[in-house]
């Protein structure tokens, strides 16, 4: 690892003097809750990530048994249906190690937007899939959904007798779910240790079991992993890359350097996904935050302000960003470099990155295991559900403009949508401010290229830092940080409302349906923007019609 810090070089190494003599490292190896509050609560049960690695090892014959039952009685394919912590680094796995030779082809579902759920019962074949339902409390309303939906179909082809052997549970012992998954007969229920949150589970059963089912050498993975934890316990933090880590972004995140901007090589592209949650979840808070950007379209230099930290994630043999590096060297922003051998070090950073995250939560002064903010936006979408149920319709906004297939909604005078939106985006102040585009709609492709040229052309016209994320997806994720932290983000709502609509099931046994997933995620983006406005967020919510990937490319 090498650290580029130019001016912060002294208010680092003084909080790394404090942090040493506080013994902030043997604490936390300890399990002292007071490293971060006199209170236990949240923390005392959050730190089961410490000992992943060994208990996890632990569970490898039981895992590569079941693994190799599946393949022999032919299963092809695998859909992990779950949220945030459950599902970004299973997502991981699947995007940078493949699926190996006669190993399962493992997709990831953790969008409610119907036709996203429509494309894999389209395509999937039933018979020949292992459906993972995971959850850590086993109750998640996307996972138990997308659940009951595929069970009922798996119930039409399978018939109910044969249908459970087709799913397996991954969950917190005592869950609803693994009561369900006894009741239904699913295939395997595996019980993960309970003292781990969902960002801090990678090295668990939620990502261990993904993982050997598309072909990842588990024992390689965690003797890779098995190194950082050793190199985490040790005092000196010269010696412990975790935690200098740690000490570098909550140290920055208080010099008023809180932008987080990922860079990786083409092939590890996709661990900056769990990264972001990692660290927006554990940080965002009390007012404060340290903002990952992640996947951002890079252009010129003079588009980046100075709240900006590059962490470059390369593999040994990849040199293409290495120029933009020492561009940004030049400009003395501050440059963290991180070179892997092999895809398989990337044990070594789920870890690395878990210890910093628990250093900068002391060096932040936050609490980095609970998520105080990500309740207000569940129970204000339980409310629009609820009224649903009453009415028969969710509430309804009344717009304050409509063109083109485009409705906006907000407190704006303006004379049409594009100048809504320059008015609203001018309002991010340089070097403090960012813009969050948050996308409750189909994620594929098309859309994502549209989203990204969007978020292109107001980074060019703005000089703004600008997020992007599907709905529902970032709730698990970075939205606890939007409403937590300083205060500093505008949010920007892209809606669809234009789709063929699914019934969510009563139960996994009852094919009625009071609910549908379209209801489902509308209820969530209209939960959200109501916490985001309780909390004095400024929010633009745009509701599209028609083709969704056109209308955002006119929106540029």
């Amino acid at each position: 690892m090498k650290i580029t810090l130019n001016n912060y070089e002294d208010v680092v190494n003084k909080a790394i003097s404090k942090i040493e003599s506080e013994n902030i490292i043997e604490r936390i190896w300890e399990k002292d809750h007071t490293v971060w509050r006199d209170d236990p609560t949240e923390i005392s049960n959050r730190l089961g990530w410490l000992d992943c690695v060994d208990v996890t090892s632990r569970s490898f014959k039981e895992i590569n048994s079941f693994v190799d039952e599946v393949r022999a009685e032919g299963f092809t394919h695998a859909l992990l249906m779950g949220m945030g912590g459950s599902s970004l680094a299973p997502e991981v796995f699947r995007l940078t190690f493949g699926v190996k030779e006669g190993y399962l082809n493992l997709s990831v579902l953790d969008s409610t937007h119907p036709e996203a759920v429509k494309e894999f019962s389209d395509k999937l074949d039933v018979e020949n899939t292992l459906f993972i339902v995971s959850t850590k409390s086993g109750g998640t309303i996307e996972t138990i959904s997308f659940m009951k939906f595929f069970y009922t179909e798996a119930v039409k082809i399978l018939g109910k007798e044969k249908a459970g052997s087709n799913f397996v549970v991954i969950t917190d012992p005592g869950s609803g779910l693994e009561a369900i998954a006894k009741e239904l007969k699913f295939r395997k229920i595996f019980l993960n240790d309970p003292d781990i949150g969902g960002r801090f589970s990678a090295l668990s059963l939620f990502g261990a079991v993904p993982a050997a089912l598309g072909g990842v050498d588990l024992n390689e993975f965690f003797a890779s992993a098995e190194k950082m934890v050793n190199e985490c316990k040790l005092h000196h933090i010269s010696e412990n890359s975790g935690a200098m880590l740690g000490v570098i972004i909550g140290t920055l995140t208080n010099e008023g350097v809180d932008k987080l901007t990922i860079l990786c090589s083409s092939q590890i592209n996709y661990f900056g996904a769990w990264l972001e949650q990692l660290i927006a979840e554990s940080t965002g808070k009390d007012g404060k935050g340290i903002l990952p950007v992640d996947l951002e379209p890079i252009g010129l230099i003079e588009n980046f302000s100075c709240d900006r930290v590059f962490v470059h994630f390369k593999l040994e043999s990849d040199s293409s960003k290495d120029k933009m590096i020492n561009i940004l060297k030049e400009a003395n922003f501050p440059i963290i470099e991180i070179t892997l051998n092999d895809v398989y070090n990337l044990a070594d950073e789920f870890f690395r990155w878990e210890f910093a995250t628990a250093i900068a939560g002391n060096v932040l002064a936050v609490q980095p295991f609970d998520q105080p903010n990500v309740e207000s936006a569940k129970v204000a979408a339980k409310a629009m559900m609820k009224e649903y149920q009453k009415k028969g319709e969710l509430p309804k906004l009344l717009p304050s403009l409509e063109m083109n297939n485009i409705k906006l909604f907000g407190d704006f005078k303006s004379k049409n949508i594009s100048e809504a939106i320059n008015t609203f985006v001018a309002r991010a102040e340089k070097g403090k401010s960012y813009i969050s585009i948050q996308a409750y709609i189909k994620p594929d492709d098309k859309s994502w290229h549209a989203l990204q040229y969007l978020r292109s052309k107001i980074i060019s016209e703005y000089q703004a830092t600008v997020t992007l994320g599907y709905g529902p997806r970032f709730l698990h994720s970075t939205g606890q940080l939007h409403k937590g932290d300083g205060g500093n983000g505008l949010f920007i709502q892209l809606v669809d409302v234009s789709y063929d609509d699914l019934p969510i099931q009563i139960t996994a046994v009852d094919e009625n349906s009071e609910i549908t997933f379209g209801t489902l995620i509308n209820a969530q983006s209209l939960g959200d923007r109501q916490a985001l406005l309780d909390n004095g967020r400024e929010v633009l919510r745009l509701e599209l019609s028609g083709n969704v990937a056109e209308s955002i490319l006119n929106l540029a």
